[in-house]
């Protein structure tokens, strides 16, 4: 757990708000996206959407 929050930190994404949701979307994600729920694409993803 340490790791995952202190790679979600390293790259600039709230850890709390970055594992709900992974945990939340993991089980219905094909393993062919799973790099999508990475930390430092996350934050590219949930940015877009948190602005529209």
């Amino acid at each position: 757990m340490y790791t995952l929050i202190g790679t979600a930190k390293l790259n600039d994404v709230d850890p709390q708000a970055w594992l709900a949701d992974v945990l939340a979307r993991i089980a219905g994600t094909p393993q062919s996206r799973l790099h999508e729920l990475l930390p430092w694409n996350w934050r590219d993803d949930w940015q877009l959407d948190q602005h529209v």
